[in-house]
C-alpha cells in the first residue's frame, strides 16, 4: 500500500510497531521490519550502552527502515540521541513530553519524527512543532496512558480534525479489523503493541508473554493516575496499588510502594506477582504466540479481506437502487 506514512518512512505495510519498554528489542524490531512494517526499539529501559548495542546489532539483521522511540521524560535523552546521530537512525519516535524542544534537532540531520499524543490539544502542540506524523494513542492502549482516558475511536476523528500531518491509529489494535475501523477514521497507518508482545521476537519473559496469551476480557485496569497513568494486567502488585489508592495514599506512599526497577521485574524478568505488568485491553483478544512476520502477515491479510467485505453490501446496495 502507498500513502503517506509508508512513503515517509519507506515500507511496504502501514503497520508500525510500538516502542514497549523491555519488550522491543533489536530482535522484535528488525523482524517486523524485514516483514515489510516498521519496526521500533524501545529506549526508554535501556541505559545508552545498551540502545547503542541494539541499534548496531538491527542494522546488521535488516536493510529496511526502522526506528527509535525515546520518552521524553526518561533520564539519558541526550545521550540516547547521540547514539542515534552517531548511527543514522532514520526515524524517530518520541513521547512522554514535549517534542518541541528536539524535533528541529532531529530533523536538521534528516530524521524523520513522530510524536505520541492522547489528545487532540497535544496533537497541534506536536504539529506546531514540526513533527512529520502523529500517533493517537487510546486509552485501550496498554503501559503508560493519557490522563483523557479518550477511547481510540472517540480519539482518531477529534485529532484527525485538527491536524494536517498523517494520522497513526494506536490502541486496542492487534487485528486487520481493527485497523480497517481506524482508516476509516482517518488513520493512515496502526501502531500496534500488545500483539507484538505475544511475538517470538519479543525481548519480554515468557512468563509475560503466556501471562498476555492466557489474560481474559476485564483482566487489565489503569492505576497510578496521580504518578503519571499505566495500564496493567492484574495482579498481586496491581491490588496493593488499588488498595492504596482506594485509601487515598499520598503520592509518596504510591512512589514508595512502585519503587525501582519493578516493570523490569515484570515483564523482562517475568515475576508475575510482584512485578509491573504493562500491557493492553486488547490482551483479552490475543491467543497465542506467534513470529513477528507473521503477525505482519495476519494483520495485513485480515485488513484487505474486511475492505473487501465492506465493499460488498455497499456494492449490493448501489446495484439495488439502479
Amino acid at each position: 500500500m502507498k500513502n503517506r506514512v509508508t512513503t515517509l518512512f519507506n515500507t511496504q505495510y502501514p503497520i508500525i510497531q510500538a516502542g514497549m519498554v523491555w519488550c522491543s528489542g533489536w530482535q522484535l524490531a528488525s523482524a517486523v521490519s524485514n516483514a515489510g512494517g516498521l519496526g521500533i526499539i524501545g529506549s526508554g529501559s535501556m541505559y545508552p550502552e545498551i540502545l547503542l548495542e541494539h541499534i548496531k546489532k538491527c542494522k546488521a539483521a535488516t536493510d529496511k527502515p526502522f526506528a527509535v522511540n525515546i520518552p521524553l521524560l526518561y533520564p539519558n535523552v541526550e545521550d540516547h540521541l547521540k547514539s542515534i546521530f552517531d548511527e543514522n537512525v532514520p526515524i524517530v519516535f518520541t513521547s512522554a513530553g514535549n517534542p518541541k524542544k528536539y524535533t528541529n534537532l532531529l530533523k536538521e540531520r534528516g530524521i524523520k519524527v513522530v510524536h505520541v499524543v492522547s489528545s487532540a490539544k497535544f496533537a497541534l502542540k506536536a504539529q506546531d512543532a514540526g513533527v512529520d506524523a502523529i500517533v493517537a494513542e487510546g486509552f485501550e492502549a496498554g503501559g503508560h496512558n493519557g490522563r483523557e482516558e479518550t477511547t481510540t475511536l472517540c480519539l482518531l476523528p477529534m485529532v484527525k480534525k485538527v491536524i494536517e500531518v498523517p494520522l497513526i491509529a494506536a490502541g486496542g489494535i492487534a487485528s486487520g479489523a481493527a485497523m480497517l475501523a481506524c482508516f476509516a477514521l482517518g488513520a493512515e497507518a496502526v501502531q500496534i503493541g500488545s500483539r507484538f508482545v505475544a511475538s517470538e521476537e519479543a525481548s519480554a519473559h515468557i512468563n509475560f508473554k503466556n501471562a498476555v496469551v492466557e489474560a481474559k476480557e476485564g483482566a487489565t485496569m489503569l492505576a497510578l493516575k496521580k504518578i503519571v497513568s499505566v495500564r496493567l494486567l492484574k495482579n498481586k502488585f496491581y491490588e496493593e496499588l488499588k488498595a492504596l489508592e482506594d485509601t487515598g495514599a499520598p503520592i509518596g506512599d504510591l512512589i514508595n510502594h512502585l519503587g525501582r526497577g519493578r516493570a523490569k521485574k515484570g515483564m523482562f524478568e517475568g515475576e508475575l506477582e510482584n512485578g509491573e505488568l504493562e500491557i493492553g485491553q486488547i490482551a483479552g483478544d490475543i491467543n497465542n504466540i506467534l513470529p513477528a512476520a507473521k503477525i505482519v502477515e495476519q494483520i495485513w491479510e485480515e485488513f484487505l479481506l474486511a475492505k473487501q467485505c465492506m465493499a460488498v453490501p455497499i456494492t449490493i446496495k448501489l446495484l439495488s437502487n439502479k
